[in-house]
């Protein structure tokens, strides 16, 4: 749901309120919570409040925007959480009380147009760990992947060897995006890795699974450099 709420939010061209909805529990369960969030999400849409926020989900009596929340239990009702930045507002049978607008462009915003794209360019997620191995990173540029996202350790790492796999993919023309496998934090540029000189593109704070949606979108345009890239990062 994070991913696909975050897509929309950067190719839905209006301002009208788009809500995301679901449930942890299935109907047959004991204390099920589709229907009250389902009951709070038509609320949420129908208030004239949350037109131009961007795509909201909306779970268990919160209200998230799509740039920030991120899935943090398995099976827990309270799933969704928005740690960086916290909740757009709350909601209760259907009384609605906002708190925040999101600073990031979105929707009526974004210059993202897929209105003739069939098919987006690939983008993988290499997931870094103790003594990790290059050869998933150089799988990846053989395979044709146009952008290589690094769930990195701490603040995007990765070991030596695969931090000169990944320049080498960069430079074959493969844009590759440092992120993190840690649940809250930013990545920033130039603070552990020299992005400047390696040509890397550091996810502020988007994590992997956004970060791979929003670099799928901005290689649609193949002449964007590295540098227009990390300004998407910081834009959206």
């Amino acid at each position: 749901m994070e991913e696909t709420a975050y897509f929309l939010n950067l190719t839905v061209k209006s301002d009208k309120p788009v809500v995301l909805v679901g449930s942890m529990r299935p109907s047959t369960a004991v204390s099920a919570d589709g229907p009250l969030n389902l009951y709070n999400a038509v609320a949420v849409a129908a208030d004239p409040k949350a037109k131009g926020r961007g795509v909201l989900v909306v779970m268990n009596d919160q209200i998230h925007a799509a740039h920030s929340l991120t899935k943090t239990s398995t099976t827990a009702v309270q799933t969704f959480m928005s740690p960086l930045r916290g909740l757009m507002g709350v909601t209760a049978y259907g009384k609605n009380d906002w708190y925040n607008t999101p600073p990031w462009k979105h929707t009526s915003q974004s210059e993202f147009d897929i209105s003739n794209v069939t098919k987006l360019p690939r983008v993988d997620i290499v997931f870094a760990d103790a003594d990790m191995s290059p050869d998933l990173i150089n799988a990846s540029v053989n395979a044709g992947a146009k952008g290589i996202v690094i769930a990195g350790v701490g603040n995007g790492n990765m070991n030596k060897v695969s931090v000169d796999a990944a320049a080498g993919a960069v430079k074959k023309g493969v844009v590759v995006v440092r992120s993190s496998r840690v649940a809250t934090g930013m990545v920033d540029r130039n603070v552990e890795v020299n992005d400047d000189e390696l040509g890397f593109v550091a996810s502020d704070e988007l994590n992997p699974q956004k970060s791979r949606i929003l670099l799928s979108l901005a290689l649609l345009n193949s002449n964007r450099q590295p540098a227009q890239i990390q300004e998407l990062f910081k834009s959206y």
